[in-house]
């Protein structure tokens, strides 16, 4: 019984890793171009993720389109205040 948990456990384990990597694919031309980088910053501070301004710039950058930075940023402090680490 315990190889059927181990097996069942490796590919529970395996598909999650598949969903963690397809998240860093980067960003469609689609979505740097309709990105609201307030927006983006938020949901990264939200999610404890340090700034992803480099990352973002050089992956839109490959479709031509420039990122809002300053907006970006705005979204991340925003976040950060309303997202605060916290011991609990």
């Amino acid at each position: 019984m315990s190889s059927i948990y181990a097996r069942l456990s490796l590919r529970i384990s395996a598909l999650l890793a598949v969903f963690a990597l397809h998240g860093c694919a980067g960003m469609s031309d689609v979505e740097c171009r309709g990105a609201n980088w307030y927006d983006v910053g938020y949901r990264d501070a939200r999610y404890k993720l340090q700034s992803q301004v480099e990352i973002y710039t050089a992956q839109c950058a490959r479709h031509g389109v420039q990122i809002d930075a300053a907006r970006y940023d705005q979204g991340l402090r925003q976040g950060r205040f309303d997202f605060p680490d916290r011991m609990t």
